[in-house]
Formats: C-alpha cells, sequence, structure tokens
C-alpha cells in the first residue's frame, strides 16, 4: 500500500480541507446537540418548578386536617393536560396524601426533599423509561404541622425519542456535508495547483538548446510566484554553464588542435623521405616542445578539474611573499629588458600556505603582465600586509585599459579579452584559471580591475 507521503498535492490537501471540515462539524454538532439537551433540561426544569410552585401556593392555603384531605382534587384538576407529569405529597406521617396509592418515585427523590436546594434527580424505572424530578418540604398553615413531602417528576420518553431522531438527521446531514466539503475542497485544489502544472508544462519544454527560455510570471499567485523565480534564476545559470561549457570545448579543442596538427604535420613530412641523423634530432627536438606545451595544457586542465571539487589541499607553511616575488623578478629581469619593460616591487607579507603553488599564482600574473605590457611600459608588484587580516598581492602594468564588461571573466578558462585568438605560444588561457584557484585553494580570492591605461591583477589571502 502506498504511503500518504507518496500521494499528490490535490490528494493531500483535499484530505486535509476535509479533515478539517469534518472535525469543525463534529464539533458544531456535538455544541448544538449539547444545547438541545440543555435546552430540553430547562424545559423540564421550568415545568416541574412551576409545579412545585403550584403546590407550594396550594399548601400555604390550608388551615385544617379536613383541607389538607381535600387537596388531591385540586391537584387533580392542576394536573390535567400534562401527561407523564407525576406528582406524590406525602403526610408529615409519611402516609400518601397524593396519590393515594401506586406510587412510583424512587427513594433517592423522596431523600432530596430534606435538602435545601432543589436539585433534579434522573433515574430508569423497570420498564426502562427515564424520568427527571424534583422533591421538597413544602410548609401548610396547620398549627404546629411538620410540612409535606413533595416530589414531582416528569417522563423524558419524549425528548429522547425526538433527541435519537434529530441525532440521525443531524449526523446523516454531518456526513453528507463532509462528503461536500471534500469534493469543493478536491475542486478548489485542483483549481488552486493549476498554475504549477502551468509552471511544470512550460518546465517541461525547456531543453538545452533552448535555455533561453523563462518561465513567466505574469499569470502566476504570489505564493508560486518565488518558485518561479528561483526556477528563472536556475534556468539563467544553466544557460550561462551550458555556455561557457560549449566555449570551453571550442577552446579546448582548438588549443590542442593546434600542436597535434603541428606534431602531425612535421611527422608527415619528416616520413616522406630519408633524412639525416641531425635532421631527425632536430625534429624530435621540436616534437618534443609541442608535446611538452601539450603535457603543460594537461596538467593544467587537471589541476583546475581538482580544484572544481575541492581537491586541492595546500601543504601549509610559511611563505615570505617577498622573497618569492624576488625570486622570480630574478627569471623575469632579463625578458623584461628584452622588451624595454621596468619592473619594480615593494612591501612585505607573509602568509601560512603551500609556497609552490603560491609562486605559480604569482609567476601567472607575471607572465601575464609582461606579455601584455608594450615597450617602455611598466610592471610593479606591491605586497601589502598593512591590513592585519589579509595579505594583498598586486601586479600592476600599463597598457591598453580593458573593458569593464571583461573584468569579471578574465579570470576564465581561455578567455581572451579580444576575438581574435593569440598564437599558442603566447599562452593557452589557463594562468589566470589557476591563480584563481590557488587562491580559492588558501581561502582567499582573485580580482582585476583596470582603469586610464593600468591593469592591476590582485590576490588577497588570510594573513
Amino acid at each position: 500500500m502506498r504511503r500518504i507521503g507518496n500521494k499528490s498535492i490535490t490528494f493531500k490537501l483535499t484530505l486535509l480541507f476535509a479533515s478539517a471540515s469534518t472535525t469543525v462539524l463534529l464539533v458544531l454538532g456535538l455544541l448544538i446537540g449539547s444545547l438541545v439537551e440543555r435546552h430540553f433540561e430547562e424545559l423540564d426544569m421550568a415545568l416541574l418548578n412551576g409545579k412545585l410552585a403550584l403546590l407550594r401556593h396550594a399548601l400555604e392555603k390550608v388551615n385544617s386536617d379536613q383541607e389538607l384531605e381535600a387537596l388531591p382534587r385540586q391537584f387533580e384538576d392542576a394536573l390535567v393536560g400534562h401527561p407523564g407529569l407525576e406528582v406524590i405529597v406525602l403526610k408529615p406521617d409519611g402516609q400518601p396524601l397524593y396519590p393515594a396509592e401506586g406510587a412510583k418515585l424512587p427513594n433517592a427523590l423522596l431523600a432530596e426533599a430534606r435538602e435545601k436546594n432543589i436539585r433534579p434527580v434522573l433515574w430508569t424505572d423497570l420498564e426502562n423509561h427515564r424520568y427527571r424530578g424534583i422533591a421538597a418540604e413544602l410548609p401548610t398553615h396547620i398549627q404546629g404541622a411538620a410540612p409535606v413531602v413533595v416530589a414531582v417528576s416528569t417522563d423524558l420518553s419524549h425528548h429522547e425519542h425526538f433527541m435519537r431522531s434529530f441525532r440521525t438527521t443531524l449526523w446523516t446531514a454531518m456526513g453528507l456535508a463532509a462528503l461536500l466539503t471534500g469534493f469543493l475542497g478536491w475542486i478548489a485544489a485542483r483549481q488552486g495547483l493549476a498554475p504549477l502544472r502551468d509552471i511544470s508544462r512550460s518546465a517541461a519544454s525547456i531543453t538545452a538548446d533552448h535555455l533561453d527560455q523563462r518561465l513567466s510570471a505574469a499569470s502566476i499567485p504570489v505564493e508560486l510566484a518565488e518558485v518561479a523565480e528561483t526556477l528563472n534564476a536556475m534556468l539563467a545559470r544553466l544557460e550561462e554553464s551550458f555556455r561557457r561549457l560549449t566555449d570551453f570545448s571550442s577552446d579546448i579543442a582548438h588549443e590542442l588542435r593546434t600542436p597535434v596538427s603541428n606534431l602531425l604535420t612535421q611527422t608527415q613530412v619528416t616520413l616522406s623521405k630519408p633524412r639525416s641523423v641531425t635532421e631527425y634530432q632536430d625534429i624530435l627536438a621540436s616534437n618534443a616542445e609541442e608535446l611538452e606545451r601539450l603535457s603543460r595544457i594537461i596538467a593544467d586542465m587537471l589541476f583546475l578539474a581538482k580544484s572544481d571539487n575541492n581537491l586541492i589541499v595546500p601543504h601549509c607553511e610559511k611563505v615570505d611573499l617577498m622573497a618569492e616575488v624576488s625570486s622570480l623578478f630574478d627569471f623575469y629581469e632579463a625578458l623584461a629588458e628584452e622588451k624595454e619593460v621596468n619592473l619594480t616591487y615593494s612591501g612585505k607579507g607573509a602568509v601560512y600556505g603551500d609556497r609552490l603553488m603560491l609562486r605559480r599564482a604569482i609567476n601567472n600574473l607575471l607572465s601575464n603582465a609582461v606579455r601584455h605590457t608594450p615597450a617602455g611600459g611598466r610592471i610593479k608588484v606591491r605586497v601589502d600586509d598593512s591590513n592585519g587580516s589579509n595579505v594583498i598581492v598586486a601586479v600592476q602594468n600599463t597598457g591598453k585599459t580593458i573593458a569593464p564588461e571583461h573584468l569579471p571573466r578574465l579570470f576564465d578558462r581561455f578567455y581572451r579579452v579580444h576575438t581574435s585568438r593569440q598564437s599558442f605560444g603566447e599562452g593557452a588561457g589557463l594562468g589566470l584559471a589557476i591563480t584563481r584557484s590557488i587562491a580559492h585553494a588558501h581561502g582567499g580570492e582573485a580580482w582585476a580591475h583596470s582603469e586610464r591605461g593600468i591593469t592591476t591583477f590582485e590576490i588577497r589571502l588570510p594573513a
């Protein structure tokens, strides 16, 4: 059997609505039944108290035993038209005055006559008829005589018959009302969930080829607007991810095609005719260079794949960032002199992290700056630990200002500002992506800003 948790929302809402309405109707039925019962009790008590007051009034006029003996005739006249009403009057000596015989009232009722407060008593006779009665001691004007015990009761059979019929009718109506409210609840639930089905149909029509479609929020209720906005935001992220994946596949195919094509062409040309040993050595050396570049691209892609899956675990040691910058300057000074670029660095700072990874990140920024700084330009590296909680490594170079729309994507894989691709030898477009991954692995961040011909790449690392 399927659990309720696996049912549809329409079924759950219908069940919830039917349960709630049935509970309300049940409580209402119980309340109505209780009020009707109380109403009948009040009618019975009004009748009994009225007859008791009538008997009290009659007994107050009795001045002698002869007048007391004559009272039953008055009682007969007073009780005409009240079927089911029974009265017992006991003389002070305990003998019955009215009726003379056939009294059926229980002793428990007569015992209540001695109580100051008149309280109703319920009982059932041998014929299974229920009664309600009251009793009291009523005085007479007979000099020195004890009060008379008077008990009045009424048959409840008529009321009970009415209540049985009333309850049957009431609970039948309640059952039909519960079924009707359940059916109406089902209709209301289906109508209320119609926008959700529309969202489902719209979402089902969105494929990988049509990720630019969005769910219309104009006809969606307020309660589902947040769901539609969340789905639209998810579709936007998916569209961006698919676009980047498509661009990435195209870029990596282009980057790998060039060296593979070079290797294949050069190998085919070499095999087209006999070569000398020296020529074979030169060709193999050229092929080794191309293979080394391929190996570097593959290694970089593996590094980024590990970074995407949080598999990079830096080795923790104290790293003097200025010492690393100074060591890298020794390597880039010759290249900078050749390009007539001025190199300077300043500041101080140390962090705990993986020295080789941090050195690689700084090296990528320096390599990028040297590659894009025109002749006569300058490159300035600054290490700043004045913040206390963070250490900033900033690599600044002169050159063309990068448009603001390109800045957020500079750290994407294979992304280049210009649509025309640079030659393979100038870099595969993974250096900045690796730099950001290294910064993230150390709990930091990397970003870039460019204005007025000065571009700055920064890495912020926890001190």
